[in-house]
């Protein structure tokens, strides 16, 4: 069974009531499913007219070259989209992988049906678009912040980048990060050894300390 009250609070459905949520979803036929941890729900090379909502649990969008380096591209959790880029353009294979992270339970929703009125020309569709092309302009903003992370030249540039942008968003200087070393290491797209090898550089240096994926950065000592 859809938790109807969640999904009231999630960004997508937002501003709908638990009544019109239940309409919506029975007209867009919408469906959820659990996956396994380390279950593929997006597989690249695969063309899909539906995207996700996380109901609960994790996913990574990932990238696996053709010798088999993997870079982690974004991770996503409860209440957020993925895969919708792709569901709304016709007929594009993925260029990229929807994962598990842990058990996870997702709600797809066909694109086609979502962007289409329907027969009773609801006012549920407008609405609705109008909160997906918003989710879509704030993933391309982060999709920004990302490509100026990757691209500095050094290790501890793009680690500064990252964890600023972090901050950021947790409005702290105490943050927890949502990747584990290795996750971390493949989103920045370094070698783990020497990002681990830099981590401990700047955490003596007093730029940050940290343990596992929390971290306190320290803007005193980059003055």
């Amino acid at each position: 069974m859809i938790d109807t009250d969640f999904l009231c609070k999630s960004r997508l459905f937002q501003g709908f009531t638990e009544e019109e949520i239940k309409s919506l979803l029975e007209c867009l036929n919408a469906s959820s499913k659990t996956y396994k941890k380390g279950e593929y729900i997006f597989q690249t090379g695969e063309i899909t007219e539906n995207f996700g909502m996380i109901l609960d649990g994790k996913v990574q969008i990932i990238s696996d070259d053709y010798w088999g380096e993997r870079q982690i591209l974004a991770g996503f959790g409860k209440g957020q989209l993925f895969g919708e880029a792709y569901a709304c353009m016709e007929k594009m294979p993925l260029l990229i992988s929807a994962v598990a992270v842990e058990e996870t339970q997702v709600l797809m929703l066909n694109a086609h049906r979502v962007l289409q009125t329907c027969t009773s020309a609801c006012d549920f569709h407008r609405r609705l678009v109008e909160n997906l092309v918003g989710i879509l302009a704030k993933k391309n903003l982060t999709l920004t912040r990302k490509i100026d992370q990757i691209s500095k030249k050094t290790i501890r540039g793009k680690v500064l980048a990252y964890l600023s942008s972090e901050a950021g968003k947790q409005d702290s200087n105490d943050i927890i990060v949502p990747f584990n070393r290795q996750q971390l290491a493949e989103y920045l797209a370094v070698d783990r050894s020497a990002l681990s090898a830099e981590l401990s550089k700047m955490q003596k240096e007093g730029i940050i300390s940290y343990k596992k994926n929390h971290f306190i950065l320290n803007k005193e000592s980059m003055e």
